[in-house]
């Protein structure tokens, strides 16, 4: 049988793909693991100490100690924003193959067809395994418990628009389908107890290998913390990014206009009469509870003997910008404002304290899940399994990371890409987004200039290397490249692409 998605594995190619030791480790091992996923929400790489890239001040022991008993990747692409992210963790597809995935009335009201857009988890509990989700739902209203999931306590935001924006207090709680109560207490705090009481073995079939996908909302604004932490971070201090003031030499139309900071007092960056340094720190504050939330469930594996046979993947849906490109945002294709924290931790199974510089997407998360358990793929992914990748994190990685995001739009409702302001979602247009390697490229599906980026040299993304003759052959094979992917992934609009505009 022919492979439709070219540079990609049919179901069973994933199980043949595996490193000698991972495979050796994997048959050796007696149980089916069990898999937890912590994820978080707007939540840069660039707070996570564990990353070169994080601030000198941050402190977050418990994810950098993750970290070092596992593997660390350099460079994650899990999504552009908070709906389209979890889309993809569910069905393994970008967003343009989620189909009927739609908005529906206020936001962030939003609706599917199980029957055309299958959750995963589903196929889980059908080869023995309990599901569970505990957090912040963002897909539908339908949140699937009883077809997904055994377990579910969640904060249904689509249903419940109203309170959507109650990230740490005041949620409406939706218990296992029925129920639905306001939860008072700190978000992050109650999320891990939920968590912590799961993994001890209350509520769950003790007998089944559990899938637990714990989604805390922070740290999405209004970027609140935990009373306990308004005092840390006190005096800290960085270095004003620099190109938070336009203009942004090389860079294209769309981003010349993100104008979210003025010059405040000796041009001290300010929104909305506070200074950059004082939302920056407060970002910073509202990751700490999530760090002591992730030490007390590792804490419970370790107690309960379950930390040896337990696959456990953090990261994000993306990240966050504060001043870079002129941001306070996620959306656009910047490193900045949605590159994940990704570390993936299995003791005695992969590698510890290692660090894979390959870049890599949320699309290839579900393949890799699916490896772990045994299970072969109910269905064409648009992702690549990481197993070998982490069983030799330095490996050379022929696969791309393709990116591409449609606004509020899914499956077949991208194949016509819209005019004018409906093609612009937070200020930026809708864009596809390839790296490989060291390169990033960007082409906005809009009459606007494709970018460039050398992630090596120029990881701060300042100079588009897309207007320089002696890129001209790099810019020309990632510009097919980024093209091929989207027809071997069935992208409707890939023939409907604006033309280029040709820097000058």
């Amino acid at each position: 049988m022919s492979n439709p998605f070219p540079n990609r594995c049919m179901p069973v190619c994933g199980l043949l793909l595996l490193g000698a030791a991972l495979a050796a480790n994997a048959a050796a091992a007696p149980d089916r693991p069990n898999i937890l996923f912590i994820y978080t929400d707007d939540h840069s790489y660039r707070t996570v100490g564990a990353y070169p890239e994080s601030y000198p001040w941050v402190r977050t022991p418990a994810i950098d100690g993750l970290a070092a008993r596992g593997v660390r990747f350099e460079r994650a692409y899990i999504g552009s924003w908070c709906m389209p992210s979890r889309a993809t963790l569910l069905t393994g597809h970008h967003q343009f193959g989620v189909e009927s995935m739609r908005m529906v009335g206020p936001y962030p009201g939003s609706e599917y067809d199980p029957g055309q857009t299958p959750f995963w988890p589903k196929v889980f509990r059908e080869h023995g395994y309990f599901t569970a989700q505990i957090g912040k739902w963002h897909t539908g209203t339908d949140t699937g418990y009883g077809r997904d999931w055994d377990f579910q306590i969640v904060w249904n935001r689509p249903r419940y628009t109203e309170t959507s924006g109650n990230y740490y207090y005041n949620q409406p709680i939706t218990y296992h389908g029925g129920e639905t109560k306001v939860l008072e207490r700190y978000s992050s705090d109650q999320y891990t107890d939920w968590a912590v009481d799961l993994i001890r073995g209350e509520g769950r079939d003790e007998s089944k290998p559990w899938y637990l996908w714990l989604c805390y909302g922070a740290v999405h604004g209004p970027f609140t913390p935990a009373d306990r932490h308004l005092d840390n971070y006190a005096g800290i201090d960085f270095d004003t990014p620099a190109d938070i003031y336009p203009p942004r030499p090389g860079k294209p139309d769309w981003a010349q206009k993100i104008d979210f900071w003025e010059r405040g007092p000796s041009g001290t960056p300010m929104f909305r009469g506070r200074s950059l340094v004082s939302w920056t720190r407060q970002y910073h504050q509202g990751v700490l509870a999530l760090d002591e939330g992730i030490d007390r469930v590792l804490d419970a594996l370790d107690e309960t003997g379950q930390r040896e046979n337990t696959l456990v993947i953090m990261t994000s849906d993306q990240g966050f910008a504060w001043g870079q490109h002129g941001f306070r945002q996620k959306v656009a294709p910047y490193d900045a404002t949605i590159r994940s924290p990704l570390v993936i931790s299995f003791p005695g199974r992969i590698p510890e304290g290692a660090v894979s510089p390959r870049p890599v997407g949320g699309v290839d998360l579900v393949p890799t899940i699916f490896r772990f358990a045994g299970i072969e793929l109910p269905w064409e992914m648009h992702g690549v399994d990481l197993s070998p990748l982490l069983a030799e994190p330095g490996m050379e990685w022929p696969h791309r990371v393709l990116l591409a995001s449609t606004g509020r739009r899914y499956g077949s409702d991208t194949d016509v890409i819209p005019q004018g302001e409906d093609v612009i979602h937070s200020n930026v247009p809708w864009y596809v987004m390839l790296v490989e390697g060291r390169y990033k490229y960007v082409r906005p599906l809009v009459d606007d200039l494709e970018e460039l980026y050398d992630l090596e040299n120029d990881p701060e993304e300042l100079d588009n290397l897309a207007a320089r003759p002696d890129f001209r052959d790099t810019l020309v094979r990632l510009r097919e490249a980024a093209v091929a992917e989207l027809r071997a992934d069935g992208a409707g609009f890939v023939d409907n692409m604006p033309a280029v505009r040709v820097a000058q």
